[in-house]
């Protein structure tokens, strides 16, 4: 279809406008279907990484930390709040259910010293590097 005949029926298809238009669109449906939980911010040092994420509302006691080589995993759950008889939402965003999050350190991980805080609703983990990773000094001995 040329432009001329797009002019004479009088239509103004802007095609930046259009793909404006399926921009938006893809954008709420990508972010309603692909919900990356929790998010988590890691510090990482010589000696360790440090790692912290917001979940409240997760029961401490159901949080599943497992450590395998260089992988963290965080497996857990928020149960859905409770609505009274006669009760309706009038908006839900919060999120509920299982997840799982598993996050890879760029070094392998003491398993056994592995510590775990929550505190009111984030959970912090210290992740200690493995003793054989850690940078060492080397002297040089002279004759």
């Amino acid at each position: 279809m040329l432009w001329s005949d797009l002019e004479r029926f009088d239509w103004s298809f802007d095609p930046w406008k259009e793909f404006d238009r399926m921009h938006r669109a893809l954008s709420r449906w990508a972010s309603s279907t692909d919900i990356e939980f929790p998010a988590v911010n890691v510090w990482v040092s010589t000696d360790e990484a440090l790692l912290t994420t917001e979940i409240p509302g997760v029961d401490p006691e159901s949080i599943d930390i497992s450590v395998a080589d260089k992988t963290l995993t965080i497996r857990g759950s928020r149960q859905a709040e409770e609505l009274k008889e006669g009760e309706t939402y009038h908006r839900r965003e919060r999120w509920h259910g299982q997840f799982t999050k598993s996050i890879e350190m760029p070094f392998t991980i003491e398993s056994g010293k592995v510590e775990a805080k929550y505190i009111n609703g984030v959970l912090q983990i210290k992740l200690p590097r493995a003793e054989a990773e850690k940078p060492r000094k080397i002297t040089v001995k002279s004759e």
